[in-house]
């Protein structure tokens, strides 16, 4: 017999209160990239909890899980949970919801696992905010073979699709030599300097990038006492554009600019480039799908919407390797505040985060049902993913 849709409804609802409570938890106590013990811990015990099988440290992670239900053989799809915090500001991205929704997806469908023919999987992705577990996990081989991958974000509106920029990082490390910063500065050549000297610099260049290209950066040691003219100081800069080749232009610019200025107050500077993350290719045909299932409750969602700003995400690499989707969930009113906010971070413990939670649990149940059934679902998501598909940065 084919999986109920009705009764998927039905079973995110009887499951609401384990899974509010679980990303009221979650956002209650929030733990930094590779560093999700609790949070890892209680989504697999719910998990368990519900007689499914976990396997903890997936990917050779140790704060990443997969489950897996199903009979096997036939199509696999995914569910994706991200759980990692961001420093100082907790839960302002709304992964304690992206969480929780997912198990609700999963746990929904594992009511109905003697009608399932094929998989479905739900996989922790530990380190978004930066660390790239995603992409560890797909070194180690964890979404080899699926036919689908999903994912909903929070956000202050509901779009099925959206672009996310492809970035890189770059670590700048200079040195200097210090000396007395009154006695006698001019013996002295400062790495502070050279490191502040790289900002302006990168900002002397703006007016030469393109459109939806991002340059920011942060000081991360700007020396070692107020009476020392600075040996060492230090930066990190992430850069972001929608393609490679405009990425690998602006990273070689910032990496001018901090060679410039090291060059101009005497000191070397040592220049770590680091892999960031991959654009998004969102697959319309599932993003449609997921958007006809979301109107039916109640939620239509745009398409697109190219007057908002955008991010990286490392679901983008995930993208690039199975067909999938990263739709966004409305958990606050348009406008009223965006991902990494404290007001952000309020909504995510708020009842309408709830309420958007298990909307979005509800819609990813139903297109992994989709996916397992309907064969022209399956063959129009793989055109479209086959035809996608371009050269690794």
């Amino acid at each position: 017999m084919p999986i109920d849709a009705s009764r998927i409804d039905r079973d995110v609802v009887a499951l609401a209160p384990e899974l509010t409570d679980l990303a009221k938890k979650i956002h209650d106590h929030p733990e930094l990239r590779f560093q999700e013990h609790r949070a890892c811990a209680w989504l697999s015990e719910a998990i368990e909890k519900a007689g499914v099988a976990v396997e903890r440290g997936a990917g050779g992670l140790p704060t990443a899980f997969r489950a897996r239900i199903g009979k096997g053989s036939g199509p696999r799809v995914a569910v994706l949970a991200e759980y990692d915090a961001l420093p100082e500001i907790g839960h302002a991205c709304g992964h304690n919801l992206i969480a929780a929704g997912a198990v609700g997806a999963f746990l929904a469908l594992a009511r109905q696992a003697s009608e399932i023919v094929g998989s479905v999987e739900i996989v922790g992705t530990p380190a978004e905010e930066g660390g790239g577990g995603k992409i560890k996990l797909l070194e180690a081989g964890v979404f080899e073979g699926l036919d689908a991958a999903m994912m909903f974000h929070p956000f202050d509106r509901d779009l099925l699709t959206h672009p996310t920029l492809a970035n890189t990082y770059l670590d700048l490390k200079f040195r200097g030599t210090p000396s007395h910063a009154a006695l006698a500065p001019w013996e002295g050549a400062s790495a502070l300097t050279a490191c502040l000297e790289t900002f302006r610099l990168v900002d002397s260049q703006r007016v030469h990038f393109r459109d939806g290209v991002r340059v920011h950066g942060y000081v991360t040691n700007g020396g070692q006492a107020v009476n020392i003219i600075p040996e060492r100081a230090a930066c990190e800069f992430s850069v972001r554009a929608f393609d490679v080749a405009e990425l690998e232009r602006v990273a070689a610019i910032v990496s001018r600019c901090a060679r410039g200025a090291a060059l101009a107050c005497g000191v070397e500077v040592d220049i770590d480039v680091r892999r960031g993350y991959r654009d998004m290719r969102n697959n319309l045909a599932l993003a449609r799908r997921f958007g006809a299932h979301f109107a039916g409750l109640g939620r239509k969602a745009r398409e697109v919407d190219p007057s908002i700003g955008t991010g990286s995400t490392d679901m983008g690499d995930v993208s690039h390797a199975v067909p999938s989707i990263h739709p966004w969930v409305a958990i606050c009113d348009e406008g009223q505040t965006t991902c990494h906010q404290h007001a952000f971070a309020e909504c995510a413990a708020s009842a309408r985060g709830m309420e958007a939670m298990l909307a979005a649990a509800k819609a990813m149940a139903r297109l992994a049902r989709d996916v397992l059934e309907d064969d022209e679902l399956r063959a129009a998501t793989r055109a479209e993913f086959e035809a996608s598909r371009g050269p690794r940065p």
